[in-house]
């Protein structure tokens, strides 16, 4: 059998086929805007995502100034956590955490009678270092991060509101597009914890010039 075994040659095709295939639909984005997107349709598969991915507030550049600086990302589930690429942001001093599955948040919310994201998400609004957030599961996460944002006038570098489902999910992003922040969503019930990863190493690979798979 004949078939491509090497990584990079096998990622480097992958997105050939996507930018045949997106056609000129790619040209309504930017320069910095164009990998993030091909990137999450690598992820997918799903080619929906181009009509579907939304920018605002320069939220590319905002994401990369924090990143610079060496803060620290939130991620609504482990599974988030587990997919970034943990030797690419060391190499910016970052770090990134997820607190749903911490003993201590688990029994406040079971107290308060509400979601572990939610506490989870009060709980890293407590830290001024952590600057980007990525929910990609709970629209509870993405409702109280707003909630807090208005009440308080907090500045995130960046939200990636992507959570997926049916209850929430979409009517979260809805509530994220009426916010004066940098954000990148996707509208619609879609999303999920693959996505926010593709985004943020969309942005990540543009600051750092990957060789090979061990960055």
């Amino acid at each position: 059998m004949s078939y491509i075994r090497k990584p990079m040659d096998i990622e480097a095709r992958s997105f050939e086929i996507i930018e045949e295939e997106l056609g000129e639909k790619i040209e309504k984005f930017s320069e910095r805007e164009k990998p993030i997107v091909k990137r999450v349709v690598h992820t997918t598969a799903d080619f929906e995502y181009a009509d579907l991915i939304e920018f605002e507030n320069y939220a590319i550049e905002s994401a990369m100034e924090a990143l610079r600086n060496g803060c620290r990302i939130y991620c609504d589930t482990k599974m988030i956590l587990n997919g970034l690429s943990k030797k690419t942001l060391e190499k910016f001093g970052c770090s990134a955490y997820s607190l749903v599955s911490d003993a201590k948040v688990a029994e406040e919310a079971k107290k308060r009678e509400v979601t572990r994201s939610i506490v989870g998400i009060e709980k890293a609004l407590e830290d001024p270092d952590t600057k980007i957030f990525l929910i990609g599961n709970a629209p509870t996460a993405l409702f109280t991060l707003l909630e807090r944002v208005n009440k308080e006038n907090l500045k995130p570098a960046l939200v990636v509101g992507v959570p997926v489902g049916f209850v929430g999910a979409a009517e979260s992003k809805e509530e994220l597009a009426k916010f004066d922040i940098p954000y990148i969503r996707i509208k619609g019930r879609k999303g999920g914890s693959t996505v926010a990863v593709s985004i943020l190493h969309g942005i990540l690979y543009q600051m750092f010039n990957r060789v090979g798979f061990d960055g």
